[in-house]
């Protein structure tokens, strides 16, 4: 009986050893094998309409994704962030006590009701535009995170600050896009995370095609 138990023993111990190493001989080196690479979301669910859109509108498909990374984490459908402040500066701009915000004029959304004001005052999508960057593509809200969000976004970028982005200046083309302007000449970002641009230069290398 012990016998039969040591030989059982040994042939588990052989059996194991010879996985071992066929599994060293297939994927090389020892050890524990690395963890699968995560499949990237953004690839997954907007790479083939960013690389279309990018085509149309000359922008560098990298920049995209990376952006599209920044701002939403490649999750689809986006979520929706409202912004107190900008809902505080259209209500002002609407009882016109103020002439212009960015390029928002009272009459633009005179008539807007306060539930359209909160959709102007939210971002969108997976670029999370403001709402009422949406005035300067004509479009509606609606269509910032419908099923074509991907190509109005890029037709934002590519009216915005698209120059930038072909000129190779990305670090300007990210903190435009999370601010409304260039890097400062400091040096200095302005952007909510102080890393956004580094980490947007960063996630681009991901996405660049050798």
């Amino acid at each position: 009986m012990r016998k039969g138990l040591i030989v059982l023993l040994i042939l588990a111990a052989l059996a194991g050893f010879a996985v071992y190493s066929l599994y060293s001989l297939l994927f090389g080196g020892g050890g524990s094998a690395p963890p699968p690479r995560q499949p990237d979301r953004v690839e997954q669910n907007y790479g083939a309409q960013i690389d279309s859109a990018a085509a149309k509108y000359d922008l560098d498909p990298a920049f995209l994704k990376a952006l599209c990374f920044l701002e939403c984490s490649g999750f689809s459908p986006a979520a929706r962030r409202f912004e107190p402040k900008v809902y505080r500066q259209l209500k002002r701009l609407q009882n016109r006590e103020s002439s212009r915000y960015e390029h928002v004029t009272p009459e633009m959304i005179a008539d807007a009701s306060d539930a359209a004001l909160r959709n102007l005052a939210s971002s969108w999508g997976p670029f999370q535009l403001m709402g009422y960057k949406c005035l300067q593509v004509d479009v509606k809200v609606a269509d910032l995170r419908g099923a074509n969000a991907v190509d109005w976004a890029a037709r934002w970028i590519n009216l915005t600050y698209g120059s930038y982005v072909r000129k190779g200046r990305y670090a300007d083309a990210f903190h435009l896009h999370n601010t409304g302007h260039p890097m400062p000449a400091s040096g200095r970002a302005f952007t909510h995370d102080p890393q956004y641009v580094s980490k947007g230069l960063s996630r681009m290398a991901r996405y660049q095609t050798p």
